[in-house]
């Protein structure tokens, strides 16, 4: 993990580091991470990562996920938006409203919500919306 330079200084091979919420933290606030992100504690607010969010067998998320992938153990409720792959273990529960690309669900699992399968971005639905409610309004 750790290569000595010429002069005698440790400096840190770049690997990448998943961020980590363990088993007794709480946040209540938005997470913003560049990183996969695993999550064993309780949020209480928004999470957005570029890449996978995990929620452990004892993590819970109440509010919005925006994230390419995630893998679901513990407890989610709110809205979940996954560009890429979202995958429901037999402990997993959730309910609220998805968008994913792609959806397994493992037999066990509890899955109580509305969901859309949609490849790409996964903002899409909300600028369809906003155009949506543009059409017929005259000026």
């Amino acid at each position: 993990m750790f290569s000595e330079s010429k002069r005698g200084k440790l400096i840190t091979e770049s690997f990448p580091q998943a961020n980590r919420i363990e088993k007794d933290t709480r946040i209540t606030g938005d997470i913003t991470s560049g990183t996969d992100i695993r999550i064993d504690g309780k949020v209480e607010g928004n999470v957005k990562s570029s890449g996978r969010i995990v929620i452990g067998k004892d993590g819970s998320i109440d509010g919005k996920i925006e994230c390419a992938n995630a893998d679901i153990e513990g407890r989610f409720s709110g809205d979940l938006k996954v560009a890429e792959q979202l995958s429901l273990k037999a402990s997993a529960f959730v309910q609220g409203e998805v968008i994913a690309g792609r959806l397994s669900v493992e037999p066990g699992a509890t899955f109580n919500a509305s969901c859309s399968m949609q490849t790409g971005d996964v903002a899409q639905p909300e600028q369809e919306k906003t155009a949506k409610g543009k059409v017929g309004k005259t000026a």
